[in-house]
């Protein structure tokens, strides 16, 4: 008979308090079911009927969205395995703005669909071997199922048809009025090469008041407060920007000074006065026209600016100031007095705007490409509806920027995704051996999205799920394209790209990629635990958070 050491053996290597689970009933079946229930908790907000959640973070602010990637970054997951899967989506993120959901909600169903190959009794090596064929298969069949481009990037019809489903996605019923200013503010910003477009040139603004209709976009950076002085507008500015307060320092140690009458009074404010006027004095004969803090300006500073005709601005956000002083070509001074030419900054118009009843201070660069900055200025009756707008607004923009890298188009509303299923579902039964179970589950688990869409919008799925299945294996091949219609005309289906619904190939691919490598991950654990045991097997480390521990509570004194 084999020795075999018993298992209670193990924690007695470590501290009191680890936890230990290994095996395939302790760790990998428990990873799968933390992660179902993430990819559960966001699979509800997929889509244009997506619901939304109501999050308070550890701030107590509350967030109502139906954005993936704001719901996931807000909730503390602490679990490891599902922790794999935020990160996964959030780089999907950072990479291409768009699909953050999809990433969690396929991850999700790969885990489900391999707990029962695993309860069929397949080892988890045999199904990550399957999986990575079909991940590799789907990535390569994935670029065929393109259904043209976006062509002309500098055309606006054609822009708004590659961002039209990300926004509806998120704001049903106002994509074309934002896909509208969108694509107007990326046509504003769009450099002669088109790979060289940049995101954070495109600003959003929120001003409290009126409707979603009353939106509209500026070209130029937009502050949302006026200037403090007289002096409202100016062209062809020179602008010096501060980090610095505009008052006279004061000094760090108290003194108290003793004044006998009205004339040693006015000697004593008077060299104060000497210096700030010196100082406003050597601004204006180097040029300054324009000043712009990050903190206060003084009375007197605001007195001298006024009577030098120059215009002064506080912006309070240190991430705008660094912004501005990107547009304007300047650098920010921690001290007063006058800027070196190499770090002053030049914008061609620096005017104030009414917008509804409030009015913003507007920095416009219309000569120079690389620093052209627009804002979209967004207007709604409530904080958190116009977050959500921003959110839109931003999908939309980071699909713009993927489209100049790859224009290639999908067709969306989860008709890729049935076509990707029906594919894979072929080159199952072609594969030998017990990988070929793996990639029908891969094939199915592919079946999540048009089944999500199907559910949010109320939909009967079952129903929904076989048209589209008999659509997508007419022999003539005219139904690769055809997806949920979530109006739930013509029996729930619809011809994608007759419909105008598209999905981004490079988004889709990463998106695919990310979740199948995932999956691949939390199915190769086969221990959780606080430290590695072996050195080739992957482990995931599991530890509850430190912390001071709960004083002890005493007694009182004579209580013995």
């Amino acid at each position: 008979m084999a020795l075999r050491v018993p298992k209670s053996t193990l924690p007695q290597l470590f501290r009191d308090g680890y936890k230990i689970q290994q095996g395939v009933d302790e760790a990998v079946l428990r990873n799968i079911e933390a992660t179902h229930e993430l990819s559960e908790v966001v699979r509800t907000s997929m889509g244009p009927n997506g619901r939304n959640k109501m999050i308070i973070n550890h701030l107590e602010k509350l967030f109502v969205t139906n954005d993936a990637a704001t719901i996931i970054r807000e909730l503390e997951v602490v679990h490891p395995a599902a922790k794999l899967l935020v990160m996964a989506s959030q780089q999907q993120e950072s990479e291409l703005g768009d699909n953050t959901n999809f990433v969690i909600v396929f991850a999700g169903a790969l885990l489900q669909k391999a707990e029962h190959l695993l309860r069929l009794g397949l080892h988890p090596s045999e199904i990550v071997q399957g999986y990575e064929l079909a991940r590799d298969r789907a990535l390569e069949i994935l670029p065929e199922l393109s259904v043209g481009t976006v062509g002309d990037l500098f055309s606006k019809d054609n822009l708004k048809k590659a961002i039209r489903s990300a926004i509806s996605a998120k704001q049903i019923g106002y994509e074309d009025l934002l896909g509208d200013l969108v694509v107007e503010a990326a046509s504003n910003i769009m450099p002669k090469n088109p790979k060289d477009f940049n995101v954070d040139n495109i600003r959003v603004v929120k001003v409290m008041g009126s409707s979603l209709h009353e939106s509209r976009v500026v070209r130029g950076m937009v502050f949302g407060r006026e200037p403090e002085g007289v002096v409202q507008n100016v062209t062809q500015a020179k602008v010096a920007i501060f980090t610095c307060p505009l008052d006279a320092a004061q000094t760090e140690t108290k003194g108290t000074v003793l004044i006998h009458n009205a004339q040693e009074m006015l000697n004593f404010s008077k060299d104060e006065e000497k210096h700030m006027e010196k100082i406003f004095q050597e601004l204006a004969d180097a040029g300054v026209n324009v000043v712009v803090t990050g903190a206060g300006i003084g009375e007197l500073a605001l007195h001298y600016l006024n009577r030098f005709n120059i215009m002064a601005v506080k912006v309070l956000s240190k991430f705008d100031l660094r912004r501005l002083c990107r547009v304007v070509g300047g650098t920010a001074l921690a001290r007063m007095g006058a800027p070196m030419a190499e770090e002053m900054g030049y914008c061609d118009v620096v005017e104030t705007v009414e917008i509804g009843s409030d009015r913003v201070t507007v920095f416009r660069q219309e000569q120079s490409e690389t620093s052209r900055t627009t804002t979209i200025v967004i207007r709604g009756a409530t904080q958190n509806h116009m977050d959500d707008i921003e959110r839109a607004i931003d999908d939309g923009v980071n699909v713009i920027k993927a489209v100049t890298r790859d224009d290639r188009l999908l067709a969306g509303a989860g008709a890729v995704e049935m076509e990707l299923n029906k594919r894979l579902q072929t080159v199952a039964a072609k594969t030998p051996g017990l990988n070929q179970h793996s990639i029908k589950k891969f094939a199915e688990a592919l079946e999540i999205v048009p089944r999500t869409l199907c559910d949010n919008a109320g939909m009967d799925a079952t129903a929904t799920l076989s048209r589209l299945y008999a659509a997508h294996y007419q022999e003539s091949g005219s139904g690769a394209n055809v997806g949920v219609d979530v109006e739930n005309n013509n029996d729930g289906t619809l011809d994608a790209v007759k419909a105008d619904i598209y999905d981004i190939v490079a988004a889709k691919f990463w998106a695919l990629k990310l979740a199948a490598d995932t999956a691949i991950t939390i199915l190769r654990v086969d221990q959780v635990s606080h430290q590695a045991i072996k050195k080739d097997e992957l482990i995931i480390m599991s530890k509850p958070a430190g912390g001071p521990k709960a004083p002890k509570q005493q007694g009182h004194w004579d209580q013995d």
